[in-house]
């Protein structure tokens, strides 16, 4: 890995992508700590221990602590996140969109306009309750958070709030499209390891030594196996038989089709996350509905069986997005590629996807335990409800930065065929 990034250093293209999306992370980083117009920064400051525990900390974990400051990033990328979920789920079962997304990059762009716009208006509503929210929170402590609360105030607020939003989308959308890495999962792996420190130190000044001595084991562990299921793949064998193209004949050849155990990444645990964070938020705004977030409270039992399902749930529908078998089958029929054992068009198309399912299966397990066991365990010893090394967070911390090393090292390969000359 090491070699790796600094041979991307020495080409000067890639160098460049590497030092953009530095740069706009840290943008990104920096907005986190600017805080919106009219607020308190001493109230913060008081209100910060609220966010100590459930779903508040753990929408805090993923924008880097912008929520807890009242920053301009607060909202960070999860309404973009909830838009998109939103939109997929919609191509589904609405026949205009699913037709809108087979007239290829036109349709695509058509529907990441509309996902967009659908994001601007999450991102205002959630805006003005986390308004609310901080408005009562400062209350209940003492100080007021907001100098002035009026009409005026709350406009403004909910303004920035949803232009910061807007701008982390758009800056995302620039490290994907200019930089190396996809530049949502980026955004909130920043946001993640950006709160490495204090993790580390909740760890290191703990009481129980049960807990300390677990802790290294359990994420070395969490490591080891994101590593070896995200590196597993099926290769299905592929023969190629001879063509005559011209004048000239093409001799045929044998590849094959790897088929990854865990082909949805770390995105299904993303989504997965957004999803159950709204019950307990909506808990928290909405005055007479706590029981929702206590009962969804992030830790708990309810909360680690609706996020078990929801992996597993999106782990199968973003394979089925990423992957069609009847696309793969025309496409190798149409080259004159065929599986040995197996009839070219449907009956190719029926094995993929027979194989698909066995694959993805244990995948989709593999990132629920990753993601609830942990969390058991913890709860099981003195560890701190505001503990940050839990299973999602490193999930989602090494799915992405396996994801990116492998575009950065597919960027080399384009760029150095020493390896073929040799």
């Amino acid at each position: 890995m090491v070699s790796t990034i600094l041979q991307s250093f020495r080409v000067a293209e890639i160098r460049k992508k590497l030092l953009f999306t530095a740069a706009i992370l840290a943008l990104y980083r920096l907005g986190s700590f600017i805080p919106v117009p009219g607020v308190n920064v001493d109230a913060i400051e008081q209100i910060q221990n609220n966010y100590s525990t459930g779903v508040l900390n753990l929408l805090d974990t993923f924008t880097g602590g912008g929520l807890s400051r009242i920053s301009l990033f607060a909202l960070g990328i999860m309404p973009y996140i909830t838009a998109s979920i939103i939109l997929q789920l919609l191509v589904v079962v609405s026949p205009s969109l699913e037709k809108l997304q087979k007239e290829g990059e036109v349709g695509q762009a058509r529907i990441t306009q509309y996902t967009r716009y659908l994001t601007v208006g999450l991102a205002a509503a959630q805006a003005v309750g986390y308004t609310f929210l901080f408005r009562s929170q400062g209350s209940a402590g003492g100080a007021p958070v907001f100098d002035e609360f009026n009409a005026g105030t709350v406009i403004l607020v909910v303004l920035c709030l949803t232009a910061g939003s807007i701008l982390v989308m758009w800056m995302g959308e620039l490290i994907t499209q200019r930089g190396i890495g996809n530049g949502i999962s980026l955004m909130i792996f920043a946001s993640i390891v950006a709160g490495l420190p204090g993790g580390v130190t909740t760890w290191w000044t703990n009481p129980d030594p049960v807990f300390k001595i677990i802790l290294p084991f359990l994420a070395l562990g969490v490591v080891a196996a994101v590593v070896f299921i995200q590196e597993g793949q099926r290769r299905i064998p592929i023969q190629y038989a001879k063509r005559v193209i011209g004048r000239r004949m093409s001799s045929g050849g044998q590849t094959y089709l790897p088929l990854r155990v865990n082909m949805a990444g770390v995105i299904p645990v993303i989504f997965a996350a957004s999803i159950m964070a709204f019950p307990p938020t909506i808990g928290q705004l909405v005055p007479g509905l706590e029981g929702l977030a206590t009962t969804f409270n992030p830790g708990g039992v309810w909360y680690v069986i609706g996020e078990t399902l929801m992996i597993i749930i999106f782990t199968y529908f973003y394979t089925a997005v990423t992957f069609n078998p009847v696309d793969q089958a025309d496409n190798l029929r149409k080259y004159g590629g065929f599986i040995p054992g197996v009839r070219p068009g449907r009956p190719t198309a029926e094995f993929l996807d027979r194989i698909l399912a066995r694959l993805t299966f244990p995948g989709a397990l593999y990132l629920a335990a990753v993601a609830a066991l942990p969390t058991i365990i913890i709860a099981t010893t003195n560890a701190p409800s505001s503990f940050y090394f839990g299973g999602t967070s490193l999930l989602i911390v090494v799915g992405v930065a396996l994801d990116t090393m492998k575009q950065l090292e597919a960027q080399l390969m384009m760029r150095n065929y020493e390896g073929f000359l040799k």
